[in-house]
């Protein structure tokens, strides 16, 4: 993608926005996070809002909210970044796999209920490349067991179930604001959005040293704070979010009427459910070739995410030979990431579609 064209269409708001919090000379917890936690709330339907450093701080942070330790453990998916994972395990918890959906790539919601155990706490699903997931039949499951929702939306804002925006389906969501993501910061940033006023009162806490009062701490708490000049930059692209999801939206239609080489599947979109398109992720069983074919002809691909976190280096201790994740394995194997961003024009979309048709398995 290309940062840089966007920025050129809305650098004057930009300069303006930056320069107000350079003038005013407050960089932490000013009024900028206060109202872009309330306009980012406001955006999503509503609700309370609380700004962090990361999109993994705001996972850990959720789990912390929701007395996650231990004890727990935490139901998720194996095809996602790693925050997901990092989030878990250092709120002391234990990652419990499910399997994902081949058409989705989602959480597989048939397998939940098979997973649960009376130590288990959190259903935590992802809406990977901004897609939704199950989120009706999640909740249904969670309220027979009584269990939490957390919501890693990090890559669907603005994302929906008919006219829902996801983020408050869950008890707590959470959003990163990364610099690619489909709302970015210059820098990192993230947020977790709630009903719970509860939950609200003891992130603020957490997010903050632990402090309520400056010196007085009642919590054990870390420093994960937005600070003034993303969230007034955040405020500014916020108006924007909509129309360049459905730019997003318009590419992908594009891409999926356009390509028709055998050697490709076009991502699903299910009735009812808004995809904004945060990455357009194909499966292909030759992602090999096609990758160099594609390079070869000055398109740039990326794989999202070619390791399950499962097998990651890191976690092999613990999960080796203790999952069984066929569907999660085989689409991590075949899943390449096109360009996709709002700015992009017809003939790059052309060319793309054009060179991915042309490609033969024997190149």
């Amino acid at each position: 993608m290309d940062l840089k064209v966007q920025y050129q269409k809305i650098k004057d708001d930009i300069k303006v926005a930056v320069s107000s919090v350079l003038e005013e000379s407050h960089f932490i917890l000013g009024e900028n996070v206060s109202k872009f936690e309330e306009e980012f709330s406001q955006y999503l339907g509503g609700g309370y809002a609380v700004s962090v450093g990361s999109g993994m701080d705001a996972l850990y942070l959720s789990l912390l909210a929701a007395n996650v330790g231990s004890d727990d453990e935490v139901i998720t998916v194996s095809h996602t970044f790693v925050a997901t994972y990092l989030a878990i395990t250092h709120a002391g918890a234990k990652p419990v796999f499910v399997d994902i959906e081949p058409s989705t790539f989602n959480i597989d919601v048939s397998k939940i209920e098979e997973k649960i155990t009376k130590r288990t706490k959190v259903i935590l699903p992802v809406h990977l490349y901004g897609n939704p997931a199950n989120m009706i039949k999640i909740k249904e499951i969670a309220k027979k067991y009584n269990l939490y929702v957390i919501e890693d939306a990090c890559q669907a804002h603005g994302a929906k179930i008919k006219n829902t925006k996801v983020g408050f389906y869950g008890d707590l969501g959470c959003f990163s604001f990364y610099p690619t993501k489909n709302l970015g910061a210059y820098g990192d940033g993230g947020m977790v959005v709630t009903k719970d006023e509860k939950f609200k009162d003891k992130l603020l806490l957490l997010r903050n040293y632990g402090q309520g009062k400056k010196y007085y701490h009642n919590h054990f708490g870390v420093n994960s704070r937005l600070d003034e000049i993303q969230a007034a930059i955040l405020r500014v692209k916020l108006k924007h979010l909509d129309e360049w999801n459905a730019l997003r939206r318009d590419i992908a239609a594009k891409y999926s009427t356009g390509i028709n080489s055998k050697y490709v599947n076009c991502p699903d979109e299910i009735e009812d459910y808004y995809h904004i398109y945060h990455l357009y992720v194909i499966r292909t069983s030759q992602r090999g070739k096609l990758q160099e074919w594609l390079l070869d002809n000055d398109i740039h691909t990326q794989i999202h995410y070619p390791i399950p976190v499962h097998l990651q280096k890191c976690y092999t201790q613990l999960f080796r030979n203790k999952v069984n994740l066929p569907v999660t394995e085989k689409v991590a194997d075949e899943v390449l990431s096109l360009p996709l961003f709002p700015e992009m024009e017809d003939a790059q979309i052309n060319y793309i579609i054009n060179t991915l048709n042309s490609f033969k398995k024997n190149i």
